[in-house]
């Protein structure tokens, strides 16, 4: 029967947390309370929306860039390619709600495909989710920089700087719960869709008052070569492919639906309804104003726009459509950029929750290491956390946090995932209208098998069309970003699988390995102890009174001979301590230790008989880093060499140094009923759900003799 928890263990518990995680992270919480840090729909939507919602600031950017270098003319495309990429994401937040109902376990895509479409497909992707949050989290991050620099253009140089410690910031407050993040992420999610809202509509009404606004840089010419017919077509099809990173974010729902509170499939849904039309609506506002106010965004101002001074740096577009629309120094101008800054950085946070849960997901299944399915101290998976943040800062150092160069990288990954979890949904429901056509006549008439079979077809027929747009959308980012730098994508991708792949089997084999069966037998005869001796030391004669105590049927030390006079001097201090156990001394000519006792180990087996060996290695425990320099590890080495024998066992008899009360919070010298001054006290007494130390007189037998415990 387990031990109750009391609020006085707990709270021993919580004080053996270091100081510094404390603050950062916040005290541990019992797996009890994963209930209570479930997220309802008001908080779920910015937690899991917010890089959707964000996209829509520079979606559209993305899309008039790309058009911008055909020259003015070609801006005539942009409703067209918004209209498209509206339709589209439309369509796959009604694919993805399906998704939901059929498969809430949090697998989203990965499990679809794993599931109809076998093992690769379901590891390919995995691998492009995984590879696309990396991506979230740069490019959002990035985009976020971008709008500060857009507002305050003094802070240009520190771009780089600024990116990776926002990551570290974001990093941070995840890792101290769900709960936690969604109280600090939902105020400037709601700030951002309410203040981009009024923008569009005080926009929309001064047009139609006949006062459209006018952005800062429609003043400027376009410079743009003649290019052929075929080059219109690639360069639409190239602004279609980056107007569709307004669609990253959907799936980011579907692997969480384990976080929504119950009813958790209900609340995911409505969840993903309410952010699709959030962002069909802005997505589509932003992009009118932008059109209308005549916003001329170049991927290279210097060369494309004639006039423009290149010492500045170029506002985005949300910041050209919000000083068009209330003016450059008003304070809605100030309040949409730091709300569109804030939620940009935010929008990370969905590769947040996104990456750790496929993580864990991935761990079950056995396809990556199990420590991405250990929940931390805030009842998040942490490690997968960390990984995301240390791999997205590599990626933000690498490309300088530049928008342009990282966004090519964009949505290759997350277009593969929803084309082959469409694909999957499709086998899905078909099987399902098989085993309904497979029915005796008399069951598959009845009102809920009709009613059963019409949700099948209605959930085909979604799904279906899904996959043919999305598949479509695929191939032409594909084409369009490839020689961009997307094909670093399509290179991890198959890489990340390979690995994957390749730690399943590894798991797969172990399993097999250690599998229970009656038929092994170790046949172990005897226990002998031995403790490793340097010098006659306090952390020895510890080691040596754990292994009597343990009552082995032979126990006796073993000094590994460097040098004669060492050996001499020890065997004549052990006669003078008279220590209760023999002493051997093996010769180390070549001054090895672990080599010297293996030998002596494989010797007695055979001439004793195969008995399980126990090897007592004491080893300090320092508080400080640079005391693991000074001290030598011998121990730890020595443990690690010994693990490969055959009937060897490891004790490592700690030994704890003053500077270890850094670690444990007291010293080693302390014994049970003492204080660190060496006064005995009684704790017995509680004042205020605290201990209070009293005085108290010192135990019976507060040391015991080696020889009396020994009965010698």
């Amino acid at each position: 029967m387990l031990p109750a928890v009391t609020n006085e263990s707990r709270e021993d518990e919580v004080d053996e947390v270091p100081i510094a995680k404390r603050i950062l992270i916040g005290d541990p919480l019992a797996s009890t309370n994963a209930e209570s840090h479930l997220l309802p729909k008001r908080m779920a939507l910015p937690i899991f929306a917010s890089d959707a919602l964000s996209s829509v600031a520079y979606g559209p950017q993305e899309m008039m860039m790309i058009l911008l270098t055909g020259g003015l003319a070609f801006l005539a495309f942009s409703p067209w390619i918004a209209l498209a990429v509206v339709v589209l994401l439309a369509v796959i937040v009604l694919s993805y709600r399906q998704l939901i109902k059929a498969y809430p376990s949090g697998g989203g895509d990965y499990e679809v495909a794993r599931k109809n479409l076998g093992e690769i497909p379901g590891v390919v992707v995995a691998s492009a989710l995984l590879v696309d949050y990396v991506l979230t989290v740069s490019v959002s991050v990035a985009s976020g920089v971008d709008n500060i620099i857009s507002a305050l253009p003094a802070l240009n140089p520190w771009r780089v700087e600024m990116a990776v410690g926002f990551v570290i910031l974001i990093v941070v407050v995840n890792l101290r719960g769900v709960r936690e993040a969604s109280r600090a992420f939902a105020i400037p999610t709601y700030i951002f869709i309410g203040s981009v809202g009024v923008m569009v509509v005080t926009g929309i009404v001064e047009i139609l008052l006949g006062h459209p606004p006018v952005a800062s840089s429609a003043q400027y010419q376009v410079h743009a070569d003649s290019i052929t017919q075929a080059a219109v077509i690639l360069l639409v099809l190239r602004a279609f492919s980056s107007g569709c990173s307004a669609l990253t974010g959907i799936e980011a729902v579907s692997n969480g639906v384990q976080a929504f509170r119950k009813p958790k499939i209900r609340n995911a849904q409505t969840t993903l309804a309410m952010m699709g039309t959030i962002a069909i609506v802005l997505f589509s506002g932003l992009t009118l104003l932008a059109l209308v106010a005549g916003v001329h965004y170049a991927e290279n101002p210097c060369t494309e726009l004639i006039g423009w001074d290149c010492s500045n740096p170029q506002p985005s577009l949300m910041a050209q459509v919000a000083a068009a629309t209330f003016g450059m120094d008003s304070i809605p101008f100030f309040v949409i950029q730091a709300a569109t800054a804030v939620v940009l950085l935010l929008a990370a946070n969905t590769a947040f929750n996104g990456f750790p849960l496929l993580g864990s997901v991935l761990a079950r299944d056995g396809y990556a290491p199990k420590a991405l399915n250990t929940r931390g101290d805030r009842l998040v998976y942490s490690n997968g956390m960390i990984i995301l943040g240390l791999v997205a800062m590599g990626v933000l150092i690498i490309y300088q946090a530049n928008l342009t160069n990282l966004i090519q990288l964009y949505i290759i990954g997350v277009f593969v995932s929803f084309t082959l979890g469409q694909v999957g949904m499709i086998r899905h429901w078909r099987r399902g209208l098989r085993g309904i056509r497979l029915m005796p006549e008399n069951l598959r008439d009845t009102k809920a098998t009709r009613k059963e079979a019409f949700g099948l077809r209605k959930g085909l027929a979604i799904n279906s069309l899904g996959a043919t747009l999305t598949s479509i959308v695929l191939v032409i980012v594909t084409i369009t970003k490839f020689t961009h730098g997307a094909w670093l994508v399509f290179l991890a991708i198959p890489v990340l699988s390979f690995l994957m792949i390749g730690v399943h089997r590894y798991y797969r084999d172990v399993e097999h390995e250690i599998a229970m069966d009656d038929d092994t037998h170790f046949g172990s005869q005897g226990d002998v102890a031995l403790i490793l001796v340097n010098k006659l030391q306090k952390p020895v004669v510890k080691a040596i009174d754990y292994a009597l105590a343990a009552k082995h049927e032979k126990t006796f030390a073993i000094h590994i001979a460097v040098t004669a006079e060492d050996a001499a001097d020890l065997e004549k201090e052990w006669r003078a301590h008279r220590m209760p156990i023999p002493l051997k001394i093996i010769e180390s000519p070549f001054r090895t230790y672990a080599g010297p006792i293996a030998e002596y180990i494989k010797k007695y087996r055979a001439e004793n008989g195969s008995a399980v060996i126990t090897v007592y290695l004491p080893q300090y425990i320092v508080g400080h880093w640079w005391e693991r320099i000074l001290h030598n590890r011998r121990a730890s080495r020595i443990a690690q060499q010994l693990m490969l024998l055959h009937g060897v066992s490891i004790t490592l008899v700690p030994w704890l140094l003053d500077s270890s009360e850094l670690i444990y919070g007291r010293r080693s010298r302390a014994l049970p009923g003492q204080d660190r001054a060496g006064r005995y006290y009684d704790d017995s007494v509680v004042q205020k759900g605290r201990r209070v130390m009293r005085p108290a007189g010192p135990p019976k037998t507060a040391s015991i003799d080696l020889k009396e415990r020994d009965g010698k």
